[in-house]
């Protein structure tokens, strides 16, 4: 029987309560299935989706193979998108602090690469980064990867599917042939077969997607026609009456017209596209994870990495083609073992995508007969008056981690100076150059209008409201 606790791991007793600090009670299927074999040194051909706790379960392998007194890069993480990233470099950076001075830098496009530069001359003992921006720093010598002792391949087939495959060739070979590698995939097309083939040397197996808790996702199909579907969409959010919610579209355009209509029926909602420039792109995502957006309006691209703990629902506004793509969709509700809805619109010409998501289904969960029962949004229960406009809103503050500005220096300019209630600060994020606060909606003016004419850590900021 595989076990489910940390403690019986070769970790240090310093990870072991880094862990617990952070709140990891027990291994998830993934972690207790890969994690001792990543630990031992065996290579991994991993099927698990954003959500499954599969960060943990390359950066804590990849953090113990570390020499902390040599600022050489000795970890490479690869990622499809800068989002992915970011996040999964701020998630390895929380696992490393049970020991000192290890560095984590973040190499993605939509940002100057001069500062990148400039920080990899400092040294770093791991790199995360999208291959684009990779092969760019290989290109002018910026980056040596001749240290590396573990690579990780993480989303490998969405990186396939966004044409990095020989991008990501160019990468591999730059890196030593002992190295150990890790390849985690939410879907296995023949593409990653063969990538898995050409650099890694007798991986261990690991799937846990069927494992993964699909029982407790509540899946209902709404039954709704072009005419009518926006205001069916407004019918399901009054019958549901969730806090936050992300809604699917296959449409860069669509994304666009449904955040506006979901706008203007005091459903507080932004759109998150492939056209956003990166900026626009980290300031959305932000306010969704601090709440101070309700509604997320996303393509499947924009959205791939988004890990939102707490997610309680997720609407397909148009029903995928793919049942794989359905399948990682709703799979971001239901984390940690909650429960989680999982609602989709369709159109009657669309009955052929049900039929192929149910037949993808029944072979990932044999046995299971139950059909599909199609309702119709005019039918259900609602409260006419309810809406989603959240409570908070977000502040953000020209000044980051560069500017060696810290969490508890902003909390400390709210709370001293510009005396605002510590209960009316959330949550704070610091990225390189800007730092997001999270403030209740009736402290926010005041916050915005005392720390524009106040200072952080003796300096003045530019601030504003998002």
């Amino acid at each position: 029987m595989t076990s489910s606790s940390f403690a019986d791991l070769p970790l240090p007793p310093a990870l072991l309560t880094n862990l617990k600090d952070m709140g990891y009670q027990s291994m998830t299927p993934i972690q207790a299935q890969a994690l001792p074999q990543a630990t031992a040194g065996r290579d991994l051909i991993a099927q698990a989706k954003t959500g499954s706790g599969k960060t943990a379960t390359f950066g804590i392998p990849l953090l113990l193979q570390l020499n902390p007194r040599h600022f050489g890069v000795q970890g490479l993480v690869l990622c499809p998108t800068r989002e992915l990233a970011t996040q999964v470099a701020a998630e390895i950076r929380r696992l490393a602090r049970y020991q000192e001075n290890i560095k984590v830098v973040t190499l993605s496009g939509g940002q100057s690469i001069g500062p990148q530069i400039g920080s990899l001359e400092h040294g770093a003992h791991i790199v995360v980064g999208t291959p684009g921006r990779i092969k760019d720093h290989l290109r002018k010598q910026t980056l040596d990867l001749s240290g590396v002792k573990m690579l990780v391949l993480d989303e490998a087939d969405r990186m396939l599917e966004m044409g990095f495959m020989e991008d990501m060739e160019t990468i591999i070979t730059h890196t030593p042939s002992s190295r150990q590698t890790l390849l985690f995939s939410a879907t296995y097309p023949e593409n990653i077969e063969a990538l898995s083939s050409q650099f890694q040397r007798d991986p261990e197996r690991i799937n846990v997607e069927s494992q993964l808790t699909a029982a407790t996702i509540t899946e209902r199909f709404f039954l709704s026609s072009k005419d009518t579907k926006l205001e069916d969409l407004i019918q399901v959010l009054r019958h549901i009456q969730v806090p936050s919610a992300v809604i699917f579209c296959n449409m860069k355009q669509t994304t666009e017209e449904v955040a506006r209509y979901l706008d203007s029926r005091r459903f507080n909602a932004l759109a998150l596209h492939g056209d956003l420039e990166q900026r626009e792109r980290d300031q959305v995502l932000t306010q969704f994870k601090h709440q101070s957006c309700s509604i997320l309006v996303a393509t499947d691209v924009a959205a791939r990495g988004l890990d939102v703990e707490d997610l309680p629902a997720v609407v397909n506004y148009d029903l995928p083609r793919d049942p794989d793509v359905y399948t990682h969709r709703i799979g971001r509700t239901a984390r940690a073992g909650k429960h989680g809805l999982a609602l989709s619109l369709l159109e009657e010409k669309e009955r052929y995508k049900l039929d192929k998501i149910g037949a993808s289904q029944e072979e990932k969960a044999p046995g299971d007969e139950k059909t599909v029962k199609l309702e119709r949004p005019s039918e259900l229960r609602v409260d006419p008056e309810f809406s989603m406009l959240p409570g908070r809103k977000t502040l953000v503050i020209a000044g980051g981690r560069k500017d060696k500005v810290r969490p508890g220096d902003v909390l400390g300019a709210l709370t001293g100076e510009a005396g605002i209630p510590g209960k009316a600060v959330g949550k704070i994020d610091i990225t390189d150059y800007s730092a997001f606060v999270t403030l209740a909606r009736d402290h926010a003016k005041d916050a915005l209008k005392r720390l524009a004419n106040g200072k952080i850590k003796g300096r003045k900021y530019k601030v504003r409201l998002l």
